[in-house]
């Protein structure tokens, strides 16, 4: 291959040429359109991932004068940071009508990997032109998230990342320094004693780069307090409660409670039912009317925010840039994680 043509930017032609089928075919490879065998098709994605071909979405969007189209994939449930994503999505897409962008939020089941993986798998470049995941850490959505790059969809990852994977960029807080946030705080509110760990479920990265956070801190500055051994509420109230309940009736001895992910309702509900309540400290993720009512009746002393409003604007501007190959290294910088008390709620 000549220098002149390692560094110009692959063309379908050349994908038709290396794979020696039609552009036609190329053209349904790219769209997800039937009429492929499944050996021709693999021949085309050989010939993409050899070439490193990258659709030119920026003229595809002219020449066919239509709107940019920004797929969220969300967890479902009753996770209420997730309602506030869903929420923000949506002021968001009334505005962004007028920036020629459309906003769809779809549901998918709550830390289900096989469901994100066919959601994933079930789209087309002429349907979406850039998807934004809530990453659950899979081999199946890792696949899955390849092969949706390789159609030419780029993949976002919004809240929990997942690195090795095809990737194109992650938008939300550090979660290691939201772990290592709450464990300076816990060390400074508790005496002595054991301090119980919730976590949503540690399939998730950002849960587990928050326990990493907190344990590294908790060990090497705070040894007097013990750690117990995590348990996964699933970010469900029920099964945060029960767990949370579990916690306090086994260990008079318990200074706090973290709570690394959802399930705030049930955690708040074990707290205060146990008479304990402003006596075991409890630090919690999401500024959310749960939490917000916890702090306000003493239940809860921290809330960490990762401020849904400004991620879904963060993931809006990278997915747009993303989408129409604009130049930059395009990462966005790490949300800013909120830390809320009683006295400076907003």
């Amino acid at each position: 291959m000549s220098e002149d043509r390692r560094q110009r930017r692959a063309t379908v032609h050349d994908v038709a040429r290396a794979a020696g089928v039609s552009l036609a075919t190329v053209d349904r490879v790219l769209n997800g359109r039937p009429g492929v065998r499944p050996e021709t098709a693999a021949k085309v994605d050989a010939a993409i991932r050899a070439l490193d071909f990258r659709r030119d979405l920026s003229a595809s969007l002219l020449a066919r004068a239509r709107d940019l189209r920004v797929l969220f994939l969300i967890p479902d449930g009753k996770n209420e940071f997730m309602h506030s994503l869903r929420a923000a999505i949506a002021r968001r897409a009334r505005s962004a009508r007028a920036e020629r962008l459309r906003l769809e939020t779809r549901d998918v089941g709550a830390l289900d990997a096989p469901a994100l993986a066919r959601a994933l798998d079930g789209l087309a470049p002429h349907q979406c032109d850039c998807v934004v995941i809530v990453a659950t850490e899979d081999a199946a959505v890792h696949d899955a998230v390849a092969a949706a790059t390789r159609r030419g969809i780029p993949v976002m990852t919004l809240v929990s990342d997942l690195p090795g994977s095809a990737r194109k960029l992650f938008v939300g807080i550090d979660n290691v320094a939201a772990g290592r946030t709450a464990a300076s705080l816990m060390g400074r509110f508790c005496g002595a004693g054991r301090i119980g760990l919730i976590a949503g479920s540690l399939g998730l990265r950002d849960h587990r780069e928050r326990l990493e956070g907190f344990t590294a801190v908790m060990r090497t500055e705070f040894p007097r307090l013990a750690l117990l051994d995590p348990v996964e509420g699933h970010d469900q109230d029920e099964a945060t409660a029960r767990f949370a309940a579990d916690l306090l009736a086994a260990h008079p001895d318990l200074a706090g409670i973290y709570n690394l992910g959802a399930g705030n309702s049930g955690l708040l509900a074990a707290v205060e039912a146990s008479g304990r309540a402003g006596q075991v400290r409890v630090i919690a993720h999401e500024l959310s009317p749960p939490t917000r009512a916890g702090l306000l009746s003493g239940a809860v002393d921290v809330v960490l925010d990762q401020d849904p409003e400004g991620e879904i604007g963060a993931a809006i501007a990278a997915a747009r840039a993303l989408a129409l190959g604009e130049d930059g290294d395009g990462r966005p910088a790490p949300i800013e994680i909120g830390v809320f008390l009683r006295d400076n709620l907003r």
